[in-house]
């Protein structure tokens, strides 16, 4: 995101929505947050933006690149194109906790204890780990009698108190769920949706957010990833697949019926559905097959302090962040031919003006895409790597393996099921 680190919701409203090649797409008009009990943090789970159409949809806040005093630029040009609609434990800043009756207990405000006051908008701050979460509210005294100003107060959130903004629809048991899945890993939500009735799973599938859903369907077994990708609505489910990294949509795809899969694919956007395509023509059981399109791939000119930079982002998994790749134009895979690869604790040691192109390990191995899944696992057993370059016959960069994508192959089929421990598998339900 942006340098900006602290942000009024009523201040975003209005503003231009970019994507990332600076083009108009829209403009806010409000942000969904989930309002939970303390110490859990509230958290923004992102922006209502409006079309040119006037159709309004969901734009998560980790696509959001930048938010500048007079417009907000996203990081990707692939957005949902679904009719916005608010889940059970959502709300939204203008729509609902604008205007809503709260009291305080700020010590700093004894003027307002035991009064009700009125929120006139709500402070987001950004985490270290990116999220935006609910810091302060701004408030009102309850109107004075002739109309007379009222003093606007500026209340911690830890000291805003009687706010409802509880779903009349949702379930009390739907809302305990949401709330208890809240924090969790994406693997442990898996487990926990595996321990719940089909109805109630797909009930509470249907309340996360794409990405966490996509996150969450990526640790289920197989069977249940099917399953519970046939259960969406085909709009949906299209947009859950461009979430997910492709080789785990691929996998997917690859067990569903040849029509149902084609549909889903035409529905993704093109961008996001080629690299999915392209990963379904490798045979089963090779390295191709299991490899991710979307290596950190630079230019031989990229500093080293700039290559650190790309390799923080936390929506790389770290077994990819571990090896950066180094290929001539382009960077997109298939790339231009590649030059060979680094990994990140040599970077650390180089000083941060050097050229990456000067201390690649040109002489790794790179796996071929009819490599069987045996011979890659003997490949990182060799070189003490998680990671490693996947290239064709020509010397172009078509992807990497991930040991952890590796391992979910090798593993028996119910591996996820049983846990990590299968023989304490028992004492940890409930």
């Amino acid at each position: 995101m942006s340098e900006t680190a602290r942000v009024y919701a009523g201040r975003l409203s209005g503003l231009q929505v970019r994507g990332p090649d600076f083009e108009v797409i829209g403009r806010v008009r409000d942000v969904v947050v989930t309002v939970r009990p303390l110490p859990t943090p509230s958290r923004a789970l992102g922006l209502v933006v409006e079309l040119g159409n006037s159709r309004r949809i969901f734009v998560p806040m980790l696509r959001i690149a930048a938010i500048e005093p007079g417009d907000v630029t996203l990081a990707t040009g692939s957005v949902s194109l679904r009719t916005f609609q608010p889940r059970a434990g959502e709300a939204t800043v203008m729509g609902d906790l604008v205007s809503a009756k709260i009291y305080t207990d700020d010590p700093e405000l004894p003027e307002l204890h035991g009064k009700a006051v009125e929120i006139a908008d709500v402070e987001l701050a950004r985490t270290r780990t990116r999220d935006w979460v609910i810091s302060r509210v701004a408030v009102f005294p309850q109107r004075a009698k002739f109309r007379r100003a009222r003093a606007l107060h500026i209340v911690p959130w830890a000291s805003v108190h009687g706010l409802d903004t509880g779903d009349a629809g949702a379930s009390a048991s739907l809302m305990e769920s949401l709330a208890a899945i809240e924090d969790m890993r994406p693997a442990d939500v898996a487990r926990y949706l595996n321990r719940l009735p089909d109805p109630r799973r797909r009930e509470l599938a249907g309340e996360l957010d794409d990405e966490r859903l996509a996150d969450v369907m990526a640790e289920l077994p197989d069977d249940d990833q099917a399953q519970l990708l046939e259960a969406l609505d085909i709009e949906r489910a299209a947009d859950v697949l461009e979430e997910m990294d492709p080789d785990d949509a691929a996998d997917i795809l690859h067990d569903l019926d040849h029509a149902k899969a084609e549909v889903l694919l035409e529905l993704m956007d093109p961008v996001e559905s080629a690299p999915v395509r392209r990963l379904m023509t490798f045979k089963e059981g090779t390295v191709g097959a299991i490899m991710t399109p979307e290596p950190l791939v630079l230019t031989p000119q990229t500093t080293i302090a700039e290559a650190l930079a790309l390799a923080r982002d936390p929506g790389l998994p770290t077994s990819l962040a571990s090896l950066i790749f180094v290929a001539r134009p382009p960077t997109a895979t298939p790339t231009g031919q590649y030059l060979g690869c680094v990994h990140l604790q040599k970077l650390l040691r180089e000083p941060p003006s050097t050229l990456i192109g000067g201390v690649l390990d040109p002489d790794l191995p790179s796996l071929r895409v009819d490599d069987d899944q045996e011979t890659a696992a003997r490949y990182f057993a060799t070189y003490n790597l998680v990671c490693g370059p996947v290239v064709d016959g020509d010397g172009h960069l078509l992807g990497a393996v991930a040991v952890d994508d590796l391992l979910d192959h090798l593993l028996p089929e119910d591996w996820r099921e049983t846990g990590i421990r299968p023989h304490e598998r028992e004492t940890h339900r409930g």
